[in-house]
């Protein structure tokens, strides 16, 4: 071959209209956008493939990484990122030797969060810094009102610290309108606090500019069970609102951003969590743009944090794989900095090992995978690419509703922003509930054996909502796709009777009888309910007596449609008034079979939650 011959030359690219012809001949008929195309909860379609013609009108692709709109994200030679962890200030003896261990082990930036702190006086808050050594370590503290007072804690301290305040990096979270999300008022009220956010902002500037003094947790959002549009659309109309409020103050609108930390959520839909940072990026520069037509933009700082909505008590290791994949996708997108929450922190304080293993997490990826060598790695994909864009374009009409109704503040307290995040919720819930949305060990493939009563602590598992005494509007309230489900379980665990006893009456086809008993038993185990499988029987009354010597509460008879309609009754005859018959499937002899006393059936449209909540209650199982 010429060298000077294109690589791919011999091998002329394929028209779009030939792969869609290839495709159809392949369905067979099937219905191309059932199959094939996928709607999200936005209600805008993924297709399964994507080509060069799908990214031909983003302009913004001609950009350079560092460039504006920063979709390609704001590093210019590699994709360096600050591995933070986070750690709860109670004892300041004890979390300094935390912090300390962590700043040996890897962290490069450390998150004190002091609201469980109480009263802090300057001498703790002096020696939590005193030791940190600010050219290796930024320093962040999430507050909430008392971050005028930590603001000065920190301009003393510093000057009394030997690196004083020109090396300080790190931030200073107060973010009011998170405190209106999540608690449904102000810290005391709306003028009070952007006031305060104001003289932070003055300070900051003028003396440590080191230091990003708001925050926007729009991760709120995603903890809630939003959508990626949903926080996308909300965090830009918190951004706003600040903006319109503090250029009100006589700041300017890019001196504002520069102190700024957009705090995003990361959940576990991989590519589309590489997307949302790159759309993030784009959106704060429309958005910025809008206020500042002649200053140079800088980029916003994105703070990546792992969801809570997808963590679960049971099986909880399996939220270490869904912590590595959602670090990979902050990554991957550009993040600043990012947070892995401990695998155990959605039901305990965190100990030492699931800190070492989330922090862990970020160092194998940075050390051993490279994620830190090469920036924006997602550039040209046309299936990210389009993801992006379209997460820009659904995220800006969303926003843009917002403003119509008066900007976040108006929008948040008329209740429409906690409805959208609500509806959204619930159709997750149901999902999950359904199985159409999977958790590994929760509503699939449960580890029967495992028990968690005694081994977490149920405040931090199941808490009540956060109270606020200025509360001006229903808060969008956080929560955890799997916490029905562990309920559920949790009563089984707790009932003092004999755990509940599933019995698969299997019977005639071999195919049918295996499918149907595998997948009542994986139904069943989600409540935690003991399941007695079996190789078949060769008639009803073999396997009703089986039943009742394993003293079993339920009977699921397990076989084929066809035999269903006689095999049923007679099981039903035998075990009557002694154990609950259920039918594994959704016959054509349903109503029949009804008719003739039997009125349980499982199968793939069932509502599983629901349907294992109605044996509970029927087996005398109370739910907390």
């Amino acid at each position: 071959m010429d060298e000077n011959t294109k690589l791919f030359s011999e091998f002329p690219p394929i028209p779009v209209a030939d792969w869609e012809a290839k495709i159809k001949e392949d369905l067979k008929g099937a219905d191309y956008a059932k199959k094939l195309i996928r709607k999200t909860l936005d209600n805008f379609s993924i297709k399964p493939y994507y080509t060069a013609d799908n990214l031909a009108e983003l302009n913004y692709l001609e950009q350079t990484p560092g460039a504006w709109p920063f979709v390609r994200g704001d590093k210019l030679y590699c994709n360096d990122w600050e591995i933070r962890q986070d750690f709860k200030v109670t004892d300041i003896d004890a979390t300094l030797e935390k912090v300390y261990l962590a700043a040996a082990r890897g962290v490069t930036s450390i998150g004190f969060n002091l609201d469980s702190k109480g009263d802090l006086y300057y001498h703790d808050f002096r020696k939590l810094i005193s030791g940190i050594d600010f050219s290796k370590t930024q320093v962040n503290f999430i507050v909430k009102d008392t971050a005028p007072q930590i603001m000065d804690f920190l301009l003393k301290a510093l000057d009394e610290h030997q690196g004083g305040r020109k090396g300080f990096r790190g931030s200073l979270e107060y973010d009011p309108l998170g405190h209106l999300t999540a608690t449904g008022g102000f810290h005391y009220s709306e003028q009070d606090d952007m006031q305060n956010a104001a003289k932070m902002l003055t300070t900051a500037r003028q003396e440590l500019p080191g230091l990003r003094v708001l925050a926007v947790n729009s991760h709120l959002f995603t903890d809630a069970g939003a959508t990626t549009v949903q926080e996308l659309a909300f965090g830009l109309a918190m951004i706003s609102d600040y903006l319109v409020h503090l250029t009100n103050e006589e700041h300017a609108a890019t001196d504002i951003t520069k102190q700024m930390q957009w705090n995003l959520g990361v959940g576990s839909d991989y590519f589309m969590e590489i997307a949302r940072i790159r759309a993030a990026r784009m959106l704060f520069s429309a958005l910025l743009s809008g206020f500042d037509k002649t200053s140079e933009i800088s980029p916003v700082y994105i703070h990546s944090i792992t969801t809570t909505w997808n963590k679960t008590l049971y099986d909880p290791n399996v939220n270490m794989l869904r912590l590595t994949t959602e670090a990979m996708s902050a990554i991957l997108g550009g993040c600043n900095s990012l947070v892995v929450r401990p695998f155990d922190s959605t039901y305990n304080e965190p100990g030492d090992f699931s800190e070492r293993l989330a922090r862990n997490i970020q160092i194998i990826l940075k050390e051993e995978s490279y994620f830190s060598k090469v920036v924006d790695p997602a550039a040209g994909s046309y299936y990210i690419e389009s993801l992006t864009d379209s997460l820009i374009q659904n995220a800006w009409e969303l926003f843009l509703k917002i403003d119509d109704q008066g900007g976040y503040i108006k929008s948040f307290t008329s209740g429409f922003i906690t409805e959208e995040v609500n509806k959204t919720a619930k159709i997750r819930f149901g999902m999950v509930a359904s199985r159409r949305e999977i958790l590994l060990g929760t509503n699939q493939y449960p580890d029967v054996n495992e028990s968690i009563d005694g081994c977490i602590t149920e405040d931090i598992a199941f808490p009540e909502p956060w109270e606020n005494a200025h509360k001006i509007a229903d808060p969008v309230s956080s929560g955890r796709a799997a916490a029905e489900f562990e309920k559920l379980r949790l009563a089984t665990e707790r009932h003092k009777g004999h755990r509940p006893r599933v019995f698969m009456l299997t019977y005639g086809n071999l195919a049918m009888r295996l499918a149907r008993s595998q997948f009542s038993g994986n139904f069943f185990t989600c409540a935690g309910y003991e399941v007695i499988d079996n190789l078949g029987f060769k008639t009803a009354q073999e396997g009703v007596d089986a039943a009742f010597a394993a003293h079993s509460d339920i009977i699921v008879v397990c076989s084929s449609d066809d035999e269903y309609a006689r095999i049923a009754p007679e099981v039903a005859e035998l075990a009557k008034d002694k154990a609950i018959v259920v039918v594994a499937g959704a016959p054509a002899s349903m109503e029949e079979l009804k008719q003739k006393g039997i009125f349980e059936f499982i199968h793939m449209r069932s509502n599983v939650l629901e349907t294992l909540k109605g044996f509970h209650s029927k087996l005398g199982i109370e739910i907390k």
